[in-house]
């Protein structure tokens, strides 16, 4: 089990085209959901977890991002990775991002993500469920049926172990896990990797699943995927009730 507060990597550099028109001025990392910057959000899970240190990584409108970010005055302390020049994708951007990670295992962070927790807290139950001899990744999942936002038929199979399955390896239309943005792994698997710009899906964790290293915990509560500008007003509606 991970013994130590792991860094984190908040993956902010998307173009959040989905999301338009309300990220024809702005980073989709800075739309406001029940008042507060999504990216607020997730830093604010990471600091209740007790982690002090994140790398964010910035690309569309990246100064205005970065300016948002570098007024914080809570935890966790940030450094940025500039992706200006050009996006590195899930895997690239880690990867980029080396030097500031180091070699221990990570915590991966979307920012399009907000949930209730019902049951135990999310992300230390993550944090302290990550396993580096059975597990290259663990990653944070939910009940496809129960998610707000999300309109796919899944990505995962999970065995009673955790262990995940994706749907197309099992040859499965739809699937009952889906994942939810947030997730421990060993990075030296994607720092290896050789492309500079490159999707965590599927380069590593098809990888991951084929040697049984790919492994899922069940959100207990209710996740709600901030995608676009109707899931955004729906996933307000949801907090603000």
């Amino acid at each position: 089990m991970t013994t130590r507060t792991p860094r984190a990597m908040v993956l902010a550099a998307g173009l959040g085209t989905r999301m338009r028109p309300l990220t024809l001025d702005r980073p989709k990392a800075l739309v406001e959901v029940a008042g507060r910057p999504l990216v607020d959000h997730m830093l604010d899970r990471l600091a209740e977890a007790g982690v002090t240190d994140a790398v964010v990584n910035l690309h569309a409108f990246a100064d205005r991002l970065e300016a948002h970010l570098v007024q914080r005055a809570q935890p966790p302390r940030l450094t940025f990775s500039d992706e200006r020049v050009r996006p590195l994708e899930t895997g690239g951007g880690i990867k980029a991002a080396r030097d500031k990670l180091g070699e221990d295992p990570i915590l991966v962070a979307n920012i399009d993500s907000v949930w209730i927790e019902t049951g135990a807290r999310a992300v230390p139950s993550l944090i302290n469920g990550f396993d580096p001899d059975r597990m290259d990744a663990l990653l944070l999942v939910t009940k496809t049926e129960e998610a707000m936002g999300f309109d796919g038929p899944g990505d995962f199979l999970m065995d009673a172990e955790g262990r995940l399955t994706f749907r197309r390896d099992a040859g499965a239309k739809t699937a009952p896990y889906a994942y939810i943005g947030v997730h421990m792994t060993d990075p030296r698997t994607i720092y290896r990797h050789d492309a500079e710009a490159f999707s965590l899906v599927p380069a590593i964790w098809g990888e991951m699943a084929a040697k049984g290293r790919l492994f899922g915990l069940s959100l207990e509560g209710e996740w709600m995927h901030v995608g676009d500008p109707g899931a955004r007003d729906a996933a307000e509606r949801k907090l603000m009730s």
